[in-house]
């Protein structure tokens, strides 16, 4: 029998076809998983799935993507998948060629064009049983943040992440539509909020009961399925203040089962009915919490990374930029952390000029030159223009410096916002390795050779650009916004806090889409009647959503208005 696993990103596909294989061992039977622990079983296919990854290959046209797609799969079932078929009782593959397919539609290549290469490619084999592991996208983010904290990945962002969060959001959709459209193969798992031990008892015993009945067992499964799902059902919400209620119950409620990613959705939130949560989550899941503080500085924020030094040094470190940045505390830290987390010291160096900031490079560069070279991203002084030419000299030159991908982000982000022609070369030389970094690296700048950058990248980058233009008003950038807002997200993201025609029609345009960052969008017009009746029409069409939630719950203890404030 052979048995399909789809989702998108994070939606725990991996992890559960794992488990499923191993308790199908256990039952007696001969498994073979395609992809065992994440990893395919075909080198040749493994080595097309990095190359497509790999964001240094941003110039992948969509319709090339999906020849590569396509394949990596021919390889899997012609070297891997057809002779395991004829010798093991199950195969189970972690994606198949309907995740060529549903990519292809979310890049919005042409159904007539692409269904016949995808039946060509795969040659009528297809499986007796596919399951959607279905999950809400912004569930789906935050497991996979949660997932590269606990881990301290530091890959590179992949090529299909600069989209942004707006294409995981039409693959679920193109998914759904295929699993609707043949029930007699798909089976819908929602594990946005279901019991995993529950969730794979179900579908090993539905991959047993199929090899005999496979109607019985689909309609035993989807039973079971329903069963195992504990949804979160929040009072209801009429305003701001219930909403901060309604958020505080779920963070409580998904606590009980997933810590870590309780921990990861208070990031950025502090005040009432959050500090004692945040409290009780250091315990249990310390390095998310301490990464959530970025840029917080209320007290007790302060206290939790007192209270973190220990078991999250290196995050508590990380927290020290942005807002925070130059405060007392924030050097009181960084000289405790400087021995144990260099580099995340040196990172939240990220644009300061004063004494203590160049002391501290000083005395770190022998030990993390990469980390200080990009602490000075925004820095158009002699002495950073030193540090940088010392660097490439350290490197032995220009050259080999941005040879590879650490040291050209670290080259690219150490000129970001700068439009000189120095600054220009180095940027260029740093694209090649490290073309997000290059493309980031634009933040705030206004001038031709900027804009033109962008032009050749938002159709592959979109979310990268986007990046760049934040806070921007701009006729070019407006008109970036509006091209792109109804797909990427990003671009609310960009305009927070911006009181404009054009940002208002945005905001109505995009409610329905976006509802969290059309309110995250607002800033402190929040205060404003017409941005405080924006919020409401929000809370009401969309009451639970746990983004939206998030954003009520800042904008209920103040945080929102400090941060925009204080960004001014």
């Amino acid at each position: 029998m052979f048995v399909v696993f789809e989702g998108i990103d994070g939606s725990g596909k991996t992890t559960i076809s794992n488990r499923v294989a191993k308790a199908l061992r256990e039952r007696g039977l001969v498994v073979e998983h395609l992809r065992e622990e994440g990893a395919f079983a075909s080198k040749v296919t493994q080595g097309i799935r990095d190359f497509c990854r790999d964001a240094r290959n941003m110039a992948l046209t969509p319709r090339a993507e999906l020849m590569l797609y396509l394949a990596r799969e021919v390889q899997l079932a012609d070297e891997v998948l057809r002779p395991a078929l004829a010798r093991a009782d199950v195969v189970i593959a972690d994606r198949y060629f309907y995740t060529a397919a549903v990519l292809a539609e979310a890049r919005d290549l042409a159904p007539e064009e692409t269904a016949p290469l995808v039946a060509a490619a795969a040659n009528a084999l297809w499986p007796e049983l596919a399951f959607l592991i279905d999950v809400d996208p912004s569930v789906a983010r935050g497991r996979r943040k949660v997932a590269k904290i606990l881990a301290a990945d530091r890959r590179p962002v992949s090529r299909k992440g600069l989209t942004g969060s707006g294409l995981q959001t039409r693959l679920r959709a193109s998914y759904r539509t295929l699993a609707e459209g043949d029930p007699a193969r798909w089976v819908v798992v929602d594990n946005s909020d279901a019991d995993l031990e529950e969730v794979v008892g179900a579908i090993v015993d539905a991959v047993v009961a199929a090899r005999g009945d496979r109607a019985s067992a689909m309609a035993a499964v989807r039973a079971r399925l329903a069963a195992a799902v504990s949804p979160f059902a929040p009072a209801p919400v009429d305003g701001v203040r219930s909403a901060l209620d309604a958020f505080l119950a779920w963070v409580d409620h998904r606590a009980v089962r997933e810590p870590a990613l309780a921990a990861y959705v208070l990031a950025g939130t502090a005040g009432e009915g959050i500090d004692q949560r945040r409290l009780l989550l250091a315990q249990l899941a310390p390095r998310v919490i301490a990464r959530g503080l970025r840029g917080l500085s209320d007290a007790a924020s302060w206290h939790l990374r007192q209270q973190l030094l220990e078991s999250a040094p290196g995050e508590v470190a990380v927290s020290l930029g942005d807002l925070c940045a130059e405060v007392t505390e924030a050097w009181a830290l960084r000289e405790l952390l400087a021995d144990v987390a260099p580099a995340e010291v040196a990172a939240s160096l990220e644009g300061l000029d004063d004494e203590t900031a160049w002391a501290l490079r000083a005395e770190l560069f022998a030990r993390v030159p990469e980390s200080v070279l990009a602490s000075l991203a925004l820095l158009d002084v002699p002495r950073a223009w030193e540090l940088r030419h010392r660097w490439i000299e350290v490197r032995g030159g220009l050259g080999r410096a941005a040879a590879n991908y650490l040291r050209a982000r670290a080259l690219a982000r150490s000129v970001t916002g700068l439009e000189s022609p120095e600054a220009w070369k180095l940027r260029k030389a740093a694209r090649d390795n490290a073309p997000v970094a290059a493309l980031a690296s634009l933040k705030g700048m206004t001038g031709e050779k900027a804009w033109l950058w962008r032009e050749r990248a938002v159709g592959r980058a979109p979310k990268a650009v986007l990046s760049t233009i934040a806070g921007m008003d701009d006729t070019r950038a407006w008109g970036l916004r509006v091209a792109t807002a109804r797909r990427c997200r990003e671009a609310l993201d960009s305009m927070i806090g911006l009181d404009h025609p054009t940002a208002w029609e945005i905001r109505e345009t995009c409610l329905e889409i976006w509802p969290p960052s059309v309110v995250k969008s607002l800033g402190v017009l929040v205060s404003g009647g017409r941005g405080h009746a924006l919020l409401e029409r929000a809370l009401a069409q969309f009451p639970n959503q746990i983004s939206l939630l998030k954003q009520a719950a800042i904008i209920s203890t103040g945080a929102s208005l400090l941060r925009s404030v204080m960004a001014a």
